[in-house]
Formats: C-alpha cells, structure tokens, sequence
C-alpha cells in the first residue's frame, strides 16, 4: 500500500541570541545569520568586537539541531536542506519575522544584514520576501540562491560579498558565477572583498564592516 504524506500547523518555541543592549546609545542594530554547525550563542561572539554601547546584534538560531562530526558531543544547527525546502522556507521566515517583531527595530536606526555561509541564503530570502528596509547587506563566503530579481534589492545602499581566497568551498569558477548573479542583481553597489583566508569567519573582517 503507497504511503500518504500530510501536513498540519502547530506551535513551537525556538530560541535565539543577543550581544549588548539596545540604548539610547545604539547607533547600529545588526541582523546575523549563521552558518551549517552554528549555533546562535557561538556565532554571535564573532561580533563581540564591536563597540558594545553603538552595537546591537541579533542572531537567529536555526530550527534543526544536529550532532558534529559523527560524535555525540556538540550540537550544531542547519537552516535548510533539499528536502520540502519551499515549504520549510516559509518556516524558517515565519520564525526570523517574528524575531524581527519581537526585537521592535525603530525605523532610524543604522540597520544591518549579514549572512556567513548557509546563512547567505536565509539573509537574502528574508530580504527580499518581506522587503527589509536595511542600510547594508554582507553576504559572506556564501551562494546567493538563484531565485532573484535587480528588484528585490533595489533600495539597499551597501551591498558587501566577502570571501577568503583559499576557501575550500569557493572554486574558481564558483566565484566567477557569483559575480556575474550579483552584478546584474546589485549593478555598481556591490562590492567585492577578497581576504586571505579559508571558509570562517573573522573578527578583524567584521570590525572592518563597523
């Protein structure tokens, strides 16, 4: 007898980290998107560089957990696989939106968007679905999905794809097709910047992006 799939809705609880405090001081808030293995907490410290009174970072934490490296040791997290990956796309932007409500960003505050990895495909899908004012997006050793248009983007000023030139997962020919997907999305506002490094992130790069 052939199995039948269904769907339902329910409610879940999911968490997700914060670095500082949102003053009267805060001049930047900084949306942050993991990569495959991340958890939120970990991730975030990467910004703990940044000036902690004009710095407010905000990093979801993706829903499905997995074990590392075949042991049952340390836990990492996953945003997206091929499998149901437009149904679990409403999911996980579901879930960043309600983040992005529950965190109230006041409109004149100096707005940032950065993906590393993975997190590159979550940035820019919640983006330009729910078309996110923000003043810069960082798209960091990351592929940008193959499902946009120039006008997705249209509003955002900075545009930032930064890679290392020794990342294992970045070929040649990888990056040449990136930069022909990006220019003709983001026309002259991207910007392309090569680093001497592998596929990780870097504090040094990301004080640079203050």
């Amino acid at each position: 007898m052939k199995s039948n799939e269904k769907e339902i809705s329910y409610t879940i609880n999911n968490t997700y980290s914060t670095l500082n405090k949102f003053t009267k001081n805060t001049k930047t808030v900084w949306f942050v998107f993991h990569g495959l293995g991340f958890l939120s907490r970990y991730f975030i410290q990467y910004f703990d560089s940044l000036n902690t009174e004009e710095n407010y970072i905000i990093a979801p934490q993706a829903q499905a957990k997995h074990y590392l490296n075949g042991k049952y040791t340390h836990s990492g997290a996953c945003w997206l696989t091929k499998e149901n990956t437009t149904f679990e796309i409403e999911n996980v932007m579901a879930y960043i939106n309600q983040v992005y409500a529950n965190e109230n960003i006041t409109k004149s505050i100096n707005f940032k968007v950065l993906g590393f990895s993975q997190g590159v495909s979550i940035a820019t899908r919640w983006v330009a679905k729910n078309n996110i004012k923000c003043d810069a997006l960082y798209l960091y050793a990351g592929k940008i999905p193959r499902e946009f248009t120039a006008d997705d983007f249209k509003d955002i000023p900075t545009i930032k794809l930064i890679v290392g030139n020794k990342d294992e997962y970045i070929t040649d020919a990888i990056m040449a097709a990136e930069k022909a997907y990006t220019k003709a999305l983001f026309s002259n506002r991207i910007e392309y910047f090569v680093f001497d490094g592998t596929h990780v992130m870097d504090k040094k790069i990301i004080t640079s992006l203050s």
